[in-house]
């Protein structure tokens, strides 16, 4: 083949790939019915190749529509000049494109550290509180964001990994709505007076591969950004996208097709018994003194899938819970469906199920705390590069890996906060877990120049209530105790001027 005519064939498939990425955005806003003629929408754009795409497809749409489009740009500042060079891209697409632009910058690295968060959970929670302050101010219908198909497969294979049940294995909705409760109404700056406001969040391009958006950007001209810490491994996404993900398709190549269409199809079974859940809930349930009461003779007569949606839903409304395990609803269920009165069962976060002669019900039972981190999984062995979202709780916990004490932090004086923890790994005996406590313990909380005290003194002094005392999170290695999870660290594996290799352990809220 000669050159022209390859150049000739690239063009057709670069201009069948826009035809076709452009015909799915179009099913995919009408099958879902993601917008209607004269929303306002605001897109998030960060100047990588699909919110570049997206943005240019509601572009090409918008006068058919009537659409009213406002580019919305947050600077995380963590990536120095290369973050500065993204904003200032947006910022001249946005007025090369005549369209509306709300820029912003705000410091994730300093509000992880003042709230003890993740990076990842830092920049995710100051991301939607911009877009949704802009959509507040710009009355805007719904909020645009670039998640593409392959998002999706990634998505959906954390969930498995996680364990998940119909709702994790959905993946996420082509639309859903969010409230600016959910994602910490730390920082005033969002424009958000009401945490209780709720916006439509919509993913046009969720039908879309990854390579069809590359493909679109070429034959449109579209140069976008490129974000490196993409690349970097030791975040579990990147590390299924670039390793496993592959390593899965050569065993089956149609992988992703697969698990696209195995999330559709959970996603209608979730809706379905979610609609059934939702329309018997309030007939069959009372409010009573902040507990719900339940009809014993109908939620017998149930099948066991709606058994667990009622409970499901109750510890949802109660304690606003996402991530509930599934043995401890099924052992909910069978007291309720089957045990005399007077029989109970316990629930996530101090709630009680107590069944009754003609009815069951579920509520208080011992007074918590705001938002605790507990423990109810016997041990977790954190191996390098692990993600694992604790059951019970709405928490979960990675093991970043270990990396030159230079390169990692530049230096040395960091010292381990309430969800975030540094430790010297060369001082780390054997297997990290993280566990309950122990009887007998003692560890040398940092502070107290190396002393030592027993576990038992320590949570009296830091009056943690004695009904939460066998849930607080441990992190052990087989030798001794590295941290009291939420309050104090030992200072045996203290990251020192001498340190060369240093291990991080992050608990984040699970906010998907």
């Amino acid at each position: 083949m000669e050159i022209g005519d390859w150049s000739s064939l690239q063009s057709l498939v670069y201009s069948l790939s826009n035809t076709l990425m452009l015909a799915k955005f179009r099913a995919t806003l009408r099958e879902h019915k993601l917008i209607a003629r004269g929303d306002t929408l605001v897109v998030g754009v960060s100047g990588g190749p699909d919110s570049l795409a997206l943005l240019h497809a509601l572009k090409m749409l918008a006068p058919e529509l009537e659409l009213k489009l406002y580019v919305a740009h947050l600077n995380h500042q963590l990536r120095g000049k290369a973050s500065d060079a993204d904003e200032q891209f947006v910022v001249w697409l946005a007025r090369e494109w005549q369209l509306s632009l709300a820029n912003a910058r705000w410091d994730v690295g300093a509000y992880a550290t003042e709230n003890g968060l993740s990076i990842e959970q830092a920049a995710r929670e100051l991301r939607y509180q911009f877009l949704m302050g802009v959509a507040n101010q710009a009355q805007a219908n719904a909020i645009a964001v670039a998640h593409n198909a392959d998002d999706q497969v990634e998505t959906i294979l954390l969930h498995l990994l996680r364990g998940a049940g119909l709702s994790g294995m959905r993946g996420m909705a082509y639309k859903s709505e969010i409230r600016n409760v959910e994602f910490g109404m730390r920082n005033t700056e969002c424009g958000i007076r009401n945490a209780e406001v709720g916006i439509d969040l919509i993913r046009p391009l969720l039908d879309v591969t990854r390579a069809e958006i590359e493909a679109y950007c070429v034959e449109n001209n579209l140069q976008p950004r490129t974000d490196n810490t993409n690349f970097d491994t030791t975040i579990l996404r990147n590390r299924l996208r670039h390793e496993i993900i592959p390593q899965l398709e050569t065993i089956n190549p149609n992988l992703r097709a697969v698990l696209r269409d195995s999330a559709r199809s959970m996603a209608d079974d979730y809706a379905y018994i979610q609609q059934n859940v939702l329309g018997i809930f309030d007939r069959m349930s009372r409010a009573s003194d902040g507990a719900l009461v339940f009809d014993k003779k109908w939620f017998r007569a149930l099948p066991a899938n709606l058994q667990r949606g009622v409970l499901l839903e109750a510890v949802a409304r109660l304690r606003r819970l996402k991530n509930i395990g599934f043995q401890h609803i099924e052992h909910a269920r069978r007291i309720a469906a089957e045990k005399d009165a007077g029989a109970e069962a316990t629930l996530p976060q101090g709630l009680l199920l107590v069944v009754g002669y003609d009815d069951f019900t579920i509520g208080e039972h011992l007074e918590m705390p705001d938002a605790p981190l507990l423990l109810h999984d016997q041990e977790i062995v954190l191996n390098v590069g692990d993600e694992i979202l604790l059951q019970e709780s709405d928490w979960g916990v990675r093991r970043l890996e270990t990396g030159d004490r230079g390169v990692e932090i530049g230096d040395w004086r960091l010292e381990t906060g309430k969800w975030v923890g540094w430790f010297d790994a060369e001082k780390i005996s054997g297997n990290l877990v993280l566990r309950t406590r122990r009887a007998g313990e003692r560890f040398a909380p940092r502070g107290m120049k190396g002393k030592h005290k027993s576990l038992h003194e320590f949570m009296i002094d830091e009056k943690i209530p004695r009904h939460l005392r066998e849930f607080i999170p441990i992190l052990a290695d087989e030798e001794k105790i590295l941290w009291v999870v939420g309050y104090r660290a030992d200072e045996r594996a203290r990251v020192t001027a001498e340190t060369q290799n240093i291990l991080r352990v992050e608990f984040f809220k699970n906010l998907e």
